[in-house]
């Protein structure tokens, strides 16, 4: 399969630790009581140790129409009875994907930062309710430190969904502060050999089309589990060894399942009919809360056993802690955090460290947006970022700009995101 790396530029890096280096030696005095800034975003770049520390004086938080996905979020649903199979999925106005909020933060030097998160009016209530009280008249260039306050805060209600989606907002905001401060892209404070660039996997769209571009690894999304009649499974697995006979032997295919009612015994099944297409991995073939399941699955048909794909999951998990059930468990062996829900950069970058210790991989989920392409691109085991949809105003500023089949760094400082308060403003979803 086409593992291949993009060597990372001399240049490029040389520079990163030259502004590490920089942004270690420039750190502003605190005023009395305040703690020493912690982690990589201490940095004041280009101020003097004299300078009053920068302090946040406005937060807010916005639920965002995204895309079609956004229609009809907040409208009530209709079922025909209480055995309407849609009644399973329905994610009500909260749900992950349609449900965005953009977090707008402002500090007392000019410097507005922006983060995404997800919740909806729910997460919005959070921040304005809550984490507002924690950041106002704080100095955001505390990133780490700040985390820690707000989600010591929330222990006894929040340590995981809702809470961490809203927290992943305002985290995101305040690590592209600490970029602008410092004059350089969110990747380059985490420090590490990044790249330039890292490929891309498409998910879902049009093969061919994508080959021509220079895309290389795709995956798929088969809605199937153990409820699926066998002649949608046999056209199911049809598809699937299809979709690899129309690639050919080069690059990864992948598919996932975004299963919550996949058994082990299904999953083996599933594993051992779609072997022709030779999967990288394969995901989401059980709910996120069964984790001795998908223990059982790397032992079954992962790399704990005949390694016929490799078992993937951990997009609906959050913060190191549950990420460290999945890896001392041994329940994946590529792990997929979402930036904009699992807590953020903050608790992206933690993640990644507990990832890379047990020795397996980290593909952060949309890792190419501009909110994952910070892990991705400095996280060594990282070898694809996945397609982040484009194709509306909001989406559009959120991604970045690609080259033959890759995802570029950014330049600018922050994530590099076009987006503007008005912009926000402009697509905000409301009743």
């Amino acid at each position: 399969m086409d593992r291949d790396l993009r060597s990372p530029s001399r240049r490029r890096f040389l520079r990163g630790i030259g502004g590490l280096a920089a942004v270690a030696a420039a750190v502003g005095a605190p005023r009395q009581g305040d703690a020493e800034p912690t982690g990589p975003t201490a940095p004041v770049t280009g101020r003097s140790r004299q300078s009053p520390p920068i302090r946040i004086r406005a937060v807010d938080a916005y639920p965002v129409y995204i895309n079609q996905r956004s229609d009809g979020l907040l409208d009530p649903p209709s079922f025909s009875s209480d055995d309407d199979p849609r009644r399973w999925r329905y994610g009500g106005p909260f749900e992950q994907l349609p449900s965005a909020i953009i977090a707008v933060i402002k500090t007392d030097q000019g410097i507005t930062g922006f983060g995404m998160g997800a919740g909806g009016s729910a997460a919005v209530e959070i921040i304005d309710g809550h984490l507002k009280h924690l950041l106002v008249d704080a100095n955001p260039l505390n990133v780490e430190q700040l985390w820690d306050q707000m989600y010591s805060s929330a222990l006894f209600y929040g340590r995981r969904g809702l809470f961490t989606m809203a927290l992943s907002a305002v985290d995101n905001a305040l690590w592209d502060i600490a970029g602008k401060h410092a004059g350089q892209p969110v990747y380059q404070l985490l420090g590490g050999q990044a790249r330039d660039r890292i490929a891309i996997y498409q998910s879902g769209g049009n093969i061919p089309q994508a080959q021509t571009e220079g895309i290389r690894h795709f995956k798929l999304f088969p809605r199937v589990g153990p409820e699926t009649p066998a002649d949608a499974m046999d056209r199911t697995i049809d598809q699937i060894v299809t979709a690899r006979e129309t690639m050919g032997p080069e690059g990864n295919l992948m598919i996932d399942c975004v299963s919550r009612t996949g058994t082990v015994e299904w999953a083996v099944d599933f594993a051992e009919r779609v072997r022709p297409a030779n999967l990288y991995f394969m995901e989401e073939l059980l709910s996120p809360d069964d984790v001795f399941g998908y223990a059982e699955l790397v032992r079954r048909i992962g790399g704990g056993g005949p390694g016929w794909t490799k078992v993937a999951c951990g997009e609906h998990e959050y913060t190191e802690h549950g990420f460290e059930v999945l890896t001392r468990l041994g329940s994946a062996e590529v792990l997929q955090p979402d930036m904009t829900w699992c807590g953020g950069v903050t608790a992206g970058r933690r993640i990644a460290k507990l990832v890379e210790e047990a020795g397996l991989e980290i593909i952060p989920h949309r890792g190419g947006s501009l909110w994952g392409l910070p892990i991705a691109l400095t996280s060594p085991s990282c070898t694809m970022a996945e397609s982040f949809p484009a194709g509306s105003a909001i989406l559009d500023a959120m991604t970045p700009r690609s080259d033959g089949g890759d995802f570029l760094a950014p330049e600018a400082a922050g994530f590099g995101t076009t987006l503007t308060e008005a912009l926000v403003l402009d697509q905000r979803l409301t009743a």
